[in-house]
């Protein structure tokens, strides 16, 4: 039996298109296959969702970024219309790339954006895609689900002939230089906890932020304590008088800045982890087994991970924890995070 050709690799040179279409720290992910196809095109466009749209505007090697929310992926999707798609058809098509990489999880389709890049005409498209793509991709590539998000992203750049340039050791990034933040969070050298994250199960608990902040200061570190607007309260609640409150006071490029400061950050699953990473902060994870930590795991910097990993909501994609009392984490102390981040601070008493 004769083995399917091979793929035509993308045409090399012009405008290439990369999409990534969901959070931020997906979109931070991305960065490696986004500087390798940088370096074989002329120009790179970035097709980014709402939610992820600040951290596009942070990667290296993107020269425009177009945002659109689809529908077939965003959590509180718009309704299915004719003029969002045809909004989309018209500025691909403005663009005139030769080349795109739809790039996704593996819960999520790259066929729909594929069927809407041909109507722009797009010449050559290449995804990971399970389900059979049709006349829709050029190259239909294997999903390798367990590997490290950016290593498995960077293997369908690669698939596609785009290779990172030398000395590019294919580790998250983002452009420098990043803003002087000293007046909102003082010198470096604090302890950065960060609350809240796109789905709930995946975030620090209140309580145990609360008491790990306590503990931290007890012992001597500065506390700056991150989130966005929607954790206000909370930001306010956890810093009480023991740490310096920025909740809702950083877009994310200022937040960059904050975790390039900090000594270490303690966060959940969200994309603050993966931004301290890209600016090559070590982290401390509270990582809830819902998605795999092999994949989801922030990386290119040394990581504590701390949760119960064969906890019953393994695998689940649950952005609720399932299981009553939030059993993955809940046997966590301040102490067990206080161990943690003395691993890369040592105690400051």
């Amino acid at each position: 039996m004769t083995a399917p050709a091979p793929a035509p690799a993308a045409p090399r040179g012009g405008t290439a298109l990369v999409a990534r279409l969901d959070n931020v720290g997906d979109v931070l992910l991305a960065g490696p296959a986004v500087r390798a196809v940088a370096a074989g095109a002329d120009r790179v466009v970035m097709l980014a969702g709402p939610r992820g749209r600040a951290a596009a505007d942070l990667l290296p090697g993107v020269d425009r970024v177009i945002e659109w929310c689809a529908p077939w992926i965003d959590p509180e999707p718009r309704p299915v219309a004719a003029a969002h798609t045809d909004a989309l058809v018209a500025a691909v098509r403005a663009e005139a790339p030769s080349a795109a990489l739809i790039l996704t999880s593996f819960h999520q389709s790259a066929l729909p954006l594929a069927l809407l890049l041909r109507l722009a005409g797009v010449p050559w498209i290449g995804a990971v895609s399970d389900d059979y793509p049709g006349s829709l991709l050029d190259l239909r590539h294997p999903g390798d689900w367990g590997a490290p998000e950016a290593r498995r992203m960077l293997g369908l750049a690669e698939a596609a002939g785009y290779q990172l340039p030398p000395g590019d050791r294919g580790a998250p990034a983002v452009r420098g230089p990043l803003p002087d933040t000293a007046h909102l969070a003082g010198p470096p050298g604090y302890v950065a906890v960060h609350l809240g994250a796109s789905a709930a199960a995946r975030a620090v608990p209140r309580r145990l932020a609360a008491a790990t902040v306590a503990a931290l200061a007890e012992r001597g570190h500065r506390v700056v304590v991150t989130g966005g607007d929607r954790e206000r309260a909370d930001t306010a609640a956890v810093a009480g008088g023991a740490a310096l409150d920025l909740g809702g006071r950083t877009k994310l490029i200022e937040l960059a800045g904050v975790l390039a400061g900090a000594s270490v950050l303690v966060s959940g699953n969200t994309g603050a982890a993966h931004l301290a990473a890209a600016v090559g902060t070590p982290v401390v994870s509270v990582f809830a087994p819902v998605v795999p930590a092999s994949a989801w795991a922030p990386q290119g910097v040394p990581v504590r991970l701390l949760s119960d990993q064969h906890a019953p909501c393994r695998g689940t994609r649950a952005r609720d924890c399932p299981v009553p009392g939030h059993p993955c984490v809940s046997g966590l102390t301040p102490d067990d995070i206080l161990a943690a981040v003395a691993d890369f601070t040592g105690d400051p008493t």
